[in-house]
């Protein structure tokens, strides 16, 4: 179910124990209106920040929301990135691309090109997983409730493609708070372009 958050309080629970654990007003980024509209895996349009190399915001476009079968997914990716992306699965920690990478750029998203993340909010979470404290935009990462696994998360999706990106925790660095834990395998690494 994807939901979107405004200012007021959730409380999600974490564990098949159902220890509850409150987020505060505002912690979870507010999605804008567009950004969840249509089901998952439907044609539609959704609205997305562009960006360019540079990391400059292009401002909002309406676009056409990428929908692909199984076999074109699995022709433009390797098969640890679909199985992440396409399937939710998970890289073990550790594993992936992006996780020492310092240099600054753009991550965007290994199916469809969409930018999610800057280097500037990247950070060392110690958890094997490219960690990140906010999206390069709200419009542009969903946050879908995940039940899998006896307990409540947050998931994350690309707001165009909807590819599997991670979670999102309430134990990141200020100023958010927020630890977003991605797939390094659902991004793609743009170093930041000449000026």
């Amino acid at each position: 179910m994807t939901t979107a958050y405004g200012s007021t309080r959730r409380t999600l629970l974490f564990g098949a124990g159902g220890a509850a654990l409150l987020i505060g007003v505002g912690v979870l980024p507010q999605l804008t209106a567009g950004a969840a509209t249509t089901h998952l895996g439907t044609p539609g349009k959704v609205e997305i920040e562009a960006f360019d190399d540079m990391g400059r915001s292009l401002g909002v476009e309406t676009v056409d929301k990428v929908v692909k079968t199984e076999a074109e997914w699995t022709a433009q990716l390797s098969a640890i990135a679909f199985n992440v992306t396409r399937q939710e699965g998970t890289e073990r920690s550790f594993t992936g691309p992006w996780l020492d990478n310092h240099d600054k750029g753009i991550y965007r998203c290994v199916c469809c090109g969409t930018a999610l993340f800057s280097s500037d909010t990247k950070f060392e979470s110690g958890t094997g997983w490219p960690s990140f404290y906010a999206p390069i935009s709200a419009r542009n990462v969903l946050d879908i409730e995940d039940r899998s696994y006896g307990m409540v998360r947050i998931a994350n999706s690309c707001a165009r493609c909807e590819a599997h990106l991670g979670h999102v925790f309430p134990d990141g660095p200020p100023p958010t708070g927020l630890r977003y834990c991605m797939n390094g395998v659902a991004l793609d690494f743009v170093p930041l372009a000449a000026a």
